[in-house]
């Protein structure tokens, strides 16, 4: 299991943003999650994904759930935060499925997912990563791991943090959000023993130490991080051209009119 995940949520936990007895709501989900949040001490959980052969008993002491990440059947606000790891580049539409974790969610949303550089898109041309992710069908007997949990290879949707920042204040255009940002070099040994070709397998595991040196140096070289989204604490992160009256968030037409006539 990646400790990145762990490592993340603690960090999470000790900064106050997180606390292990927060109601979460993971979507896309796996044994990862599982093994992660009960790692951290986490109680409240509910997995959710699109596998067909769950029983519903697979993620105990958590609860599953069959839900599309992308149309979840939860009423808006009903967690406290919702979590996703490397489970939103298999959606249609990643950006659909971020703003439903956000909807769902009361204060946050939490991401692991790829992150789009000019590293990144040199590995994929170099063969080292991938734009289309068959390594996971191929890994999961050609008959789920792709779009949607189907045999069909997903793209790969890799992630800039102002492209997240865009999505998020454009759907809630209410009060200040705050972004916090982790970075993490993630070698995919598990695809690239899948690999047919030898040489490219001993290519990657040679240039692995390099990579990580380089990483370290310069975090947002990675290829993976994780991004977290809390949510404005209204009335007191409201924009100053906003006025709400309990629920009631209405234009304040006297401050527009200190700058337009």
């Amino acid at each position: 299991m990646s400790d990145f995940y762990v490592d993340t949520l603690n960090k999470l936990i000790h900064q106050g943003v997180l606390a292990r007895t927060s109601r979460v709501l993971v979507v896309c989900g796996g044994p990862r999650d599982q093994q992660a949040l009960l790692e951290c001490g986490f109680e409240n959980v509910v997995i959710s994904n699109l596998d067909s052969r769950m029983t519903g008993n697979e993620f105990a002491p958590f609860d599953w759930s069959f839900q599309d990440a992308e149309q979840l059947e939860y009423e808006d606000d009903c967690f406290d935060f919702c979590v996703a790891h490397s489970g939103l580049h298999h959606c249609r539409s990643p950006h659909r499925a971020l703003l439903e974790m956000y909807r769902v969610s009361r204060k946050g949303v939490i991401v692991f997912e790829p992150l789009d550089n000019a590293v990144c898109r040199l590995g994929v041309r170099l063969g080292l990563g991938q734009d289309y992710e068959l390594a996971a069908v191929a890994g999961n007997d050609y008959a789920y791991g792709g779009l949607k949990n189907t045999p069909i290879p997903n793209y790969v949707y890799r992630w800039t943090e102002r492209e997240i920042e865009k999505a998020i204040q454009s759907n809630c255009p209410l009060g200040k959000h705050r972004f916090r940002y982790f970075y993490r070099l993630r070698v995919p040994w598990e695809r690239t023993q899948l690999m047919n070709s030898r040489l490219l397998y001993l290519a990657f595991a040679a240039l692995m130490p390099l990579a990580r040196l380089f990483t370290l140096a310069f975090p947002h070289a990675s290829n993976n991080f994780a991004f977290v989204v809390q949510k404005p604490d209204l009335p007191s992160d409201l924009y100053p051209w906003l006025t709400q009256d309990a629920d009631d968030i209405r234009l304040d037409t006297a401050w527009v009119k200190q700058l337009y006539r």
